[in-house]
């Protein structure tokens, strides 16, 4: 009997205690019970989740970005290269033979609309003032005598005849004066002051010297290649881009064009296209497709070599630098930083990618705070505490 009354309870003891080692004991009501599988399972984060405590080292080696929508290029950055604004430029030479006796600016002046670059003593200017003058005293001595036949005409005290020539001389005379202010004209187009022989070379356009190619004493005529002066507006250039003519349906006049360049690394030029090409080079088929850049601080110069990205203004991505991107397999991911110490680690579709930026569709939006140095840190991490899984 003793033995049996034992039995029971040390078989039911043994029971319980193999019931709560498996996980398999439920508390009662009023009672406190310790499940430690499921308790693990809730305190670990989501697979694709970082956290980090506040002062933790590995924040000290990230940075993040919140990043905008930008428009999408149409494809891969073109050469492109910066040339003058002939709309706004200048090129200066003259028309007549002559000799330089006065220089007044310097290469890289800053000139205004009227101001006198040079002196130039020109016979053929000499020779055109003093036709002017004798034409114009001509003209001023007929006018005289057909006013004198004008009013002897009503008398009768000369013949009707010798009032029209009278008339015709004037005219002649009239005719002869325009003829050698004309030519005036053309040799000094702006108006410039005259003295004996000199002529002044005057700007006709506000600017900057760009190019002086004069020198003292130097004999000029109406037969160099190169101008004398170059004057222009620096702050506004035009673009010459190379477009393959597969691209020529993306492109249209007004499109923007973001423009980099290596002189200035990480810093964007704007241009719109202002004017498409109308042939295509047999040897490279491509088309100069030309574009307006604003250049306010005058960093570009003409003959720059520069990249240029087309932009489809209808189209939004966000653009990152590639460093915040992670490349698994086929799929490519970034980290966003929700909240300080939060990363998640998100699937995103590529749209384009270049030498140092990329182009993101699905995935990330305008705003997101995208870690973009030290991505592959966390990446690092999230598979070290995944056991290596990606």
């Amino acid at each position: 009997m003793m033995k049996r009354s034992w039995g029971i309870p040390f078989l039911l003891l043994l029971a319980l205690l193999s019931a709560v080692a498996a996980g398999a004991y439920v508390a009662r009501p009023g009672t406190a019970a310790v499940n430690a599988p499921a308790s693990a399972a809730k305190a670990a984060p989501p697979p694709d989740e970082l956290r980090y405590p506040q002062g933790a080292p590995q924040l000290g080696m990230l940075r993040a970005e919140t990043l905008p929508l930008v428009a999408l290029p149409a494809g891969d950055a073109l050469n492109a290269r910066v040339v003058y604004d002939e709309d706004v430029t200048a090129r200066l030479s003259v028309s007549v033979t002559g000799r330089v006796v006065a220089i007044k600016v310097a290469p890289g002046a800053t000139v205004r609309k009227g101001q006198t670059l040079a002196q130039i003593d020109s016979a053929d200017v000499g020779a055109a003032l003093a036709d002017l003058q004798k034409a114009q005293a001509d003209e001023e001595r007929k006018r005289l005598v057909a006013e004198r036949a004008r009013d002897l005409a009503p008398g009768e005290a000369i013949a009707a005849k010798d009032l029209e020539s009278a008339r015709a001389d004037y005219q002649q005379a009239q005719a002869e004066t325009m003829r050698a202010e004309r030519r005036l004209h053309q040799l000094n187009p702006d108006h410039a002051t005259l003295r004996d022989q000199r002529m002044n070379l005057v700007s006709p356009i506000n600017g900057v010297v760009v190019e002086r190619n004069i020198t003292p004493a130097l004999e000029v005529g109406a037969g160099m290649v190169a101008p004398l002066f170059v004057v222009t507006d620096p702050k506004r250039l035009w673009l010459q881009i190379d477009v393959p003519d597969t691209m020529l349906a993306a492109v249209a006049v007004g499109a923007p064009v973001e423009v980099e360049s290596d002189a200035f690394p990480g810093e964007k030029f704007h241009a719109v296209i202002s004017q498409l090409g109308q042939s295509v080079d047999p040897n490279t088929r491509r088309v100069t497709v030309r574009a307006q850049v604003d250049n306010p601080a005058g960093k570009l110069l003409p003959e720059m070599y520069v990249r240029a990205a087309l932009l489809k203004p209808q189209a939004r991505a966000v653009k990152v630098p590639n460093s915040a991107l992670v490349n698994r397999g086929l799929y490519t991911y970034v980290f966003v930083q929700t909240e300080p110490g939060r990363f998640l680690r998100r699937k995103v579709q590529m749209l384009t990618h270049g030498a140092d930026a990329s182009y993101l569709g699905t995935g990330v939006g305008g705003g997101d705070n995208i870690v973009t140095s030290g991505a592959l840190l966390l990446d690092a991490d999230m598979s070290t505490r995944a056991g290596g899984a990606p």
